[in-house]
């Protein structure tokens, strides 16, 4: 406890104050697109999360690069995050600057059969747009909350489609802070799994070679995607999709339920009476109960069929 304290107290001093700092990071991203002791609740699916202490809203890759520069010279912690919707922050939130790519960062471009688009770039945009350019192969990812960025970095999949599927190259700054075009190969996508879960690199934008449709069957399959999910998963409450991955030759869903946990709270949680592999924030849930769930959740199934499930959710932040 006492070395945590430590830690949090040198990256305070390294930051200066926040103020300044914000002052500072304003002057490479533009006023407005820097806040202080931002509430991380705003900014997940969860709807849950403590603040932190500066975050960033950059425009453009050059940004990106300049905050990280900065940051890093400074030695100011730094955490990227895409639109959250695969993500808990613990109630203590985040300590240094965290850096939202969404909104600011979601410009795209179609070219003959490939689409270019910024990481913050929502899938269900992504797949409309080219849906309507009359381009098909992003149809399994209409329906998946997040962005592009999130989606390469967790090789994101539904209905049968992945993006290792459809994904050209992907821009990435390396850990010296030099981009980097990688391939599926070099990013050694499979279920769930990138390497950028473990090397320190960030997405900047990927490629996409799609094939050629008609535009009205595509938005036809599209539709009938988003009412197999909206009928079949908990939508109407703040959650972040499925949390536990997969375990070889096993559902997780079926299990949960045959322990009967489906609608079992701790708190403002709940694993979801729809969908037993996701846990839902019924109202005022904090992510300590979520995290207390996640792992009751996960010694019930340890205990009754001998299964390790892994969180496919990224949990950060101080408890």
């Amino acid at each position: 406890m006492k070395e945590r304290e430590n830690e949090k107290t040198q990256a305070r001093e390294a930051a200066g104050t926040w103020s300044g700092l914000a002052a500072d990071l304003a002057r490479l991203v533009g006023p407005g697109n820097v806040r202080v002791n931002e509430p991380l609740s705003a900014h997940t699916s969860f709807r849950v999360g403590g603040p932190a202490d500066c975050m960033v809203f950059p425009r453009s890759e050059e940004q990106v690069e300049a905050v990280l520069r900065f940051c890093r010279t400074r030695n100011i912690p730094v955490l990227v995050i895409g639109r959250g919707s695969n993500l808990l922050v613990r109630d203590g939130g985040v300590r240094g600057v965290v850096v939202k790519l969404a909104d600011n960062f979601a410009q795209w471009e179609i070219e003959g059969r490939e689409v270019w688009a910024q990481a913050g770039i929502t899938l269900r945009r992504l797949a409309l747009q080219t849906a309507l350019a009359g381009l098909t192969g992003l149809e399994f990812a209409s329906g998946i909350p997040g962005a592009l960025g999130g989606a390469v970095v967790m090789n994101a999949g539904a209905y049968g489609g992945e993006i290792k599927d459809v994904l050209v190259t992907a821009t990435v700054l390396d850990q010296n802070l030099e981009r980097r075009e990688m391939s599926p190969a070099e990013l050694q996508l499979s279920y769930r799994y990138s390497i950028l879960q473990k090397e320190r690199m960030l997405v900047l934008s990927a490629r996409l070679r799609l094939s050629r449709g008609e535009p009205g069957a595509i938005m036809r399959q599209i539709d009938d995607l988003w009412e197999r999910r909206a009928s079949r998963q908990p939508l109407e409450y703040p959650s972040a999709g499925s949390v536990f991955k997969r375990p070889p030759g096993r559902y997780v869903g079926p299990m949960i339920q045959e322990l009967g946990l489906q609608g079992f709270r701790i708190g403002g949680a709940e694993v979801s009476q729809k969908h037993a592999g996701f846990i839902v924030n019924r109202g005022g849930a904090t992510a300590r109960d979520i995290l207390e769930l996640i792992e009751y959740v996960r010694a019930r199934v340890r205990e009754r069929f001998g299964v390790e499930l892994e969180p496919e959710v990224r949990i950060v932040g101080d408890p």
